[in-house]
């Protein structure tokens, strides 16, 4: 069974820092290209960041994580991360990861379940 879950969430102080794992089952992660996304109250979901299953094509990121954001992943363990600094309060949403053929900031086929982030002091 096909399956994408999210962990690493929680409540963190303006300024610090988190690491979003994605953990895939019933499927290779290494031939998928992963996308993670965010919705915040209100909002519409938006992606965030990608990591391509290509080597030259390499990692993506939405402007407004550029710099903070670090997408990755670990073949051997069929995870991705997402490895968050300076996170501020408007970072705070539900994240999730999702396959997102080339990268297009859409998702596709799989999704995980999300994982609330909270950032406030």
């Amino acid at each position: 069974q096909v399956h994408l879950a999210e962990s690493g969430g929680g409540l963190v102080q303006p300024g610090g820092s988190l690491r979003l794992s994605c953990a895939a089952s019933g499927f290779t992660l290494a031939y998928r290209d992963i996308g993670w996304f965010r919705q915040a109250p209100g909002k519409e979901r938006e992606g965030i960041a990608c990591i391509s299953r290509l080597s030259d094509d390499g990692t993506h990121y939405k402007d407004s994580v550029k710099g903070r954001f670090i997408v990755s992943r670990d073949n051997d363990k069929n995870t991705a991360y997402l490895q968050m600094n300076n996170l501020k309060p408007e970072d705070t949403a539900i994240y999730y990861c999702a396959t997102d053929q080339g990268c297009v900031g859409r998702g596709d086929d799989f999704w995980g379940q999300g994982t609330q982030v909270t950032v406030s002091s």
